[in-house]
């Protein structure tokens, strides 16, 4: 999944807005600090917007690695149960 992708979509950003935003706040930068003096990282998002980003990047990032872990709990699954089938074939 394209997270930025999704973000621009979702707020009708351009795409550079949200990957600056995201740049920013992967750097640890507060919502405040970048509303305030990164205007031209983000083209003068308001401190509401930049927040309602940061939670939505928060909620797909959480969503992708929810997804992986599903997807590497099956394929767990799968794994064991061949085993079992190759045990009961003996």
């Amino acid at each position: 999944m394209d997270i930025i992708a999704s973000i621009t979509d979702q707020f009708k950003l351009q795409r550079w807005q949200v990957e600056n935003t995201v740049k920013l706040i992967d750097e640890g930068n507060t919502i405040p600090f970048i509303a305030r003096y990164r205007k031209e990282a983000h083209g003068t998002l308001d401190d509401q917007t930049l927040r309602e980003i940061s939670e939505r990047l928060q909620y797909l990032r959480n969503l992708d690695k929810r997804r992986e872990e599903i997807s590497n709990s099956i394929t767990e699954q799968e794994k064991i149960e061949e085993k079992e089938e190759i045990k009961s074939e003996k």
